[in-house]
């Protein structure tokens, strides 16, 4: 960048992309990744599925959280096809506990779609790859990049974190015009004699040095030296990020509503939160007992002693539950439950129902002796 061209662009308010010495930050880190890069399932054997299959777990979730999830799936749906003729309730089982159950639904449809429309083979093109069920702009660089080989950047929240911290962006990291940036810039870094492990290598770096919301490791980091947020004093400092929007607080009353070693669940409507998804009755509000049995009844069944069960919270992305439980013990049902109902016994229903991760603190009183 010439000096006129420099000083135009700090006068418009935009610090320079990044120091002509960044020229070497794609070599440092391929290097790096090949010598530290961790052993993990998705890496050993490389493929679009089992990229996009781990991509999507890995969302929102940890790697160690993740690693048995995926073998796991792989065992239950080896490749498109079969995802694609998945059973529900066992995809939602083998996803149970990962939350944002959204993501196993679009992989479903993504794989109709990939066997419906690319004869069961996931694209190797961007744009046909942001054209499918549940893959966004990450998702779609990193199986072209990790999966085929192609020089396109994949660029997530460890990634971002590090090219603000290379370049000391003082801008908010939320924001699309920084973070439209940030790509753009690793985009160009992007090398095409080895684009996945640059990728890979970047991602990385973020999450083992870079490292969020703690000092990065800086002592530790291949590309110390280029690093305008190190050099300044600043990276523990970096990325600015703006204020989230507070979560909206609900409150309900979640039953526990039993027979014997039968439990009462409900199946969730097909849209909206949790949509599909099997849960234990639950009602807005905070309900006293009077009202807890009066709801059972309304189902039509007999209560006949109930035990408070305590409180719980649960955070959603958007959303927080607080919760207030009740173990009710009921006559055996004389009558068919109402429609979206079911009572499976106790061992049926750990097995085979995928109960979200919300009413954990209630599944775990299942194991509990009737009041």
């Amino acid at each position: 960048m010439t000096d006129e061209n420099r000083r135009k662009t700090e006068k418009n308010g935009d610090r320079p992309p990044f120091d002509p010495a960044l020229s070497d930050l794609p070599e440092r880190i391929v290097g790096w990744y090949r010598e530290n890069r961790r052993r993990l399932p998705w890496r050993e054997e490389v493929s679009p599925y089992r990229t996009l299959i781990s991509e999507i777990m890995l969302q929102q979730t940890r790697v160690e959280t993740v690693k048995p999830y995926f073998e796991r799936f792989l065992s239950a749906f080896p490749d498109v096809a079969s995802l694609a003729d998945a059973n529900d309730e066992l995809l939602y089982k083998l996803w149970e506990g990962l939350g944002y159950y959204s993501r196993a639904r679009n992989l479903k449809r993504c794989a109709h779609e990939v066997v419906d429309r690319f004869g069961g083979v996931i694209p190797s093109e961007q744009k046909d790859l942001l054209s499918l069920p549940g893959i966004g702009p990450y998702t779609a660089g990193a199986i072209a990049a990790f999966a085929y080989d192609r020089p396109v950047a994949a660029v997530d929240g460890n990634v971002l974190r590090v090219t603000a911290r290379v370049t000391a962006e003082p801008g908010d990291i939320l924001a699309p015009a920084v973070r439209n940036k940030l790509t753009a810039l690793t985009s160009s870094l992007v090398p095409t004699d080895a684009p996945g492990d640059f990728g890979q290598g970047m991602i990385e770096l973020g999450a083992l040095i870079c490292l969020p919301n703690r000092p990065p490791k800086c002592e530790l980091c291949p590309i110390r030296d280029l690093c305008r947020a190190n050099a300044e004093g600043i990276a523990d400092r970096l990325p600015v990020r703006g204020k989230k929007p507070e979560r909206k607080l609900e409150y309900r009353t979640v039953l526990l509503v039993r027979s014997g070693t039968s439990t009462l669940l409900h199946k969730r409507p097909a849209r909206g939160l949790l949509a599909g998804l099997w849960e234990f009755p639950n009602f807005s509000g905070g309900l006293d007992e009077k009202e807890a049995l009066d709801a059972v009844r309304a189902l039509g069944l007999d209560p006949v002693r109930v035990r408070p069960l305590g409180e719980a919270k649960h955070l959603f992305t958007h959303i927080e539950w607080r919760m207030t439980g009740y173990l009710i013990s009921v006559a055996d049902p004389d009558r068919p439950l109402p429609d979206g109902y079911e009572m499976p016994e106790t061992d049926d229903l750990l097995s085979r129902f995928a109960i979200p991760s919300a009413f954990a603190a209630y599944t775990r009183s299942l194991t509990s002796p009737l009041p």
